[in-house]
């Protein structure tokens, strides 16, 4: 049996167990940082450290205040915050409680938040500030099952029977330990592999999501296989921004607890440059989106600083993207990652001019990042790697806890989501969807057995939904979806026939629409109208007579759907909502291909035709 082997089967049942040899291995370490803004509230923030110790006492404190009020073994506790100190250590005292962890996106909006603390049968809520309060108060008669909401920072909250402050339950189980010091201990010892751990909710294609149900084992599984890939260890410095509320930045956290390493804590994505030269981490975990932000940021720089310094960028970028490929090659062929002496030679001009200052701007210690949630594009991914900032892509899903696969370090492949991590299956299917098999995958959805047989087989493997390849080493591309869902470069799930059909039933014009938006920054769309309705509403607006495709293309006619497309953001979530469209020239239709004689439109037949248009909208939004 291999170490890895060995590591991953002699885990313990819960990643609160896991927590609990943590803190009694390093008990004096430095476990996270976190930043506390300035008294004055201007000037850099003050970052306070906390050992594995320090941060046991409060999470037992905090498991023993949601004891105090009545939580029971695998009850659920929603978590409902951005990603701060008091997330990682309210998720850690649930589970410690022996319950589990329900995560609400602190953008979700009161309607959609009632319906997952319902669904989950939430009995507490952790709620960041007043306004996460205000949407469970909003909806409170829908949630008989919620007995009481705990507020992270109480600023302009009033406290009642109903409502605490995440101090006064941590005084509380500070009091409960007191009277009864092996409380927490005894609830971890109880704690099976197969409790419910986390219930995550993951976009569904009729608008509800689902959620996802992962065991403690699945964690503990996660923890011990990153520690098993030798990516990172206990020396290494974490910056942690990604939402904990997703999968990706949830397991994070597991990984972190067995390695033992430090971890600087801090959500607030518009700090991410400022935090970077203070935190100075040696590794980080991200969406393509940041790393699509940063490439564009450095661009632009460029390219307003006079004509030579773009030129200068551009010819850097070239060298970088080169220089990857060539050595990911040479690497893959001999296993030393060589590039010819002159490539070499611009390379280190490259690296003085260019390459350097972006190192810099990263804080200057960082081995690598992983990117995941969405594919990354190539010419990304090869130019950030000319430029010494390696990114090891990885693949997984909310049902199989985030990393089923992972770029090994050194002998990472762009264009590749890498190998599967220690412990985990994968086989192509016949149509070339991949399915994994593993302790990381999902017991299934939450009280939805039909669903769950949909994706899960009864010997383990889970469909993905996902096409791929497998190279004959083991490295997996994804090459195409075989679900609805499109996922943005941001890591969002979007359903697009849902937002299709809510266009549909507002403007009276339309006749087809097509959402656009996998792996990209933003959704836009294309949209066709019924030639019968516009052409009566020309009649009135000054474009009578005028043929479809002038109709069409009339500022006025362009200005109104608009109305309607504004009408349509304001019902949607920040991420499904249409940043730009285009008109098409002409309807639809079966004789083109665009359309099923069953009226059903083919998107890869629409999408290829109208490139142009999509490329067009999506214009300056990443550098080429």
């Amino acid at each position: 049996m291999s170490d890895a082997q060995t590591l991953i089967e002699n885990r313990p049942p819960s990643v609160a167990g896991l927590f609990l040899e943590r803190v009694a291995a390093t008990p004096d370490a430095e476990a996270y940082r976190y930043p506390v803004p300035a008294a004055s509230g201007a000037g850099p923030d003050d970052w306070k450290s906390l050992t594995w110790a320090q941060a046991a006492e409060r999470v037992h404190a905090i498991a023993a205040g949601l004891i105090e009020l009545g939580v029971q073994p695998e009850q659920r506790v929603a978590l409902a915050s951005s990603t701060r100190i008091e997330w990682i250590l309210a998720d850690l005292g649930i589970m410690c409680a022996g319950a589990a962890t329900t995560t609400v996106y602190p953008q979700t909006n009161a309607e959609e938040s009632a319906y997952i603390l319902s669904d989950s049968e939430s009995r507490v809520l952790i709620a960041e500030n007043a306004d996460q309060l205000a949407k469970a108060r909003e909806k409170r008669g829908e949630l008989p099952e919620l007995t009481h909401v705990v507020v992270i920072d109480g600023a302009g909250v009033e406290t009642s029977d109903w409502v605490l402050t995440l101090a006064e339950l941590e005084a509380r189980g500070a009091a409960r330990l007191d009277k009864d010091p092996e409380l927490i201990r005894q609830r971890v010892g109880a704690i099976t592999k197969d409790q419910l751990a986390t219930l995550i909710y993951t976009s569904g294609t009729t608008g509800r999501p689902k959620g996802v149900r992962l065991p403690h084992d699945n964690w503990s599984y996660m923890a011990k296989a990153i520690a098993a890939t030798g990516l990172v260890g206990g020396d290494d410095v974490q910056y942690l921004w990604l939402p904990l509320a997703h999968v990706f930045g949830k397991v994070l956290t597991s990984g972190q607890i067995e390695v033992g390493h430090v971890t600087a804590v801090d959500g607030r994505v518009d700090k991410i440059i400022e935090n970077l030269p203070v935190v100075r981490p040696t590794y980080m975990a991200a969406v393509p989106r940041i790393f699509e932000k940063v490439y564009n940021g450095v661009a632009a720089k460029a390219r307003a600083g006079g004509g030579a310094k773009y030129k200068i960028f551009q010819w850097a970028a070239g060298v970088a993207r080169e220089y990857a490929k060539v050595t990911q090659d040479n690497f893959r062929r001999t296993g030393v990652a060589s590039a010819p002496f002159g490539l070499t030679a611009k390379h280190n001009v490259a690296d003085k001019l260019v390459y350097a200052k972006i190192r810099d701007a990263f804080g200057g210690n960082l081995r690598a990042c992983v990117s995941g949630s969405a594919a990354l594009a190539p010419d990304i991914g090869y130019f950030f790697a000319g430029a010494g900032i390696h990114i090891l892509e990885g693949y997984g899903l909310t049902e199989s806890s985030a990393a089923s696969f992972v770029n090994p370090g050194e002998a990472y492949r762009t264009g590749t989501v890498g190998k599967p991590l220690p412990g985990t299956e994968v086989r192509i299917a016949d149509d070339g969807e991949i399915l994994l098999r593993g302790p990381g995958i999902m017991e299934g959805y939450h009280g939805l057995p039909e669903k769950t047989a949909e994706v899960l087989e009864a010997d383990g493997w889970f469909h993905t939904g996902d096409i791929g390849e497998l190279s004959p080493d083991g490295y997996l591309r994804i090459t195409d979806r075989k679900k609805d869902l499109i996922k943005t470069s941001g890591g969002k799930y979007v359903a697009p026939a849902e937002v299709e059909g809510r266009f549909k039933a507002i403007c009276p014009y339309v006749s087809n629409i097509l959402v656009h938006g996998a792996d990209r920054n933003y959704c836009t769309a294309l949209i066709a109208l019924d030639e019968m309705a516009i052409t009566e509403w020309a009649k009135e607006n000054g474009l009578e007579g005028k043929p479809y495709a002038e109709i069409v293309a009339a500022p006025v006619t362009v200005e109104m759907v608009d109305g309607y497309v504004k009408q349509l953001n304001e019902g949607l979530q920040r991420w499904q909502t249409i940043k730009k469209f285009r008109l098409l020239p002409r309807d639809l239709d079966v004789e083109h291909g665009e359309i099923t004689p069953s009226l059903k439109l083919k998107r890869p037949v629409v999408e290829r035709e109208y490139k142009h248009l999509i490329e067009e909208m999506y214009e300056g939004s990443r550098e080429a």
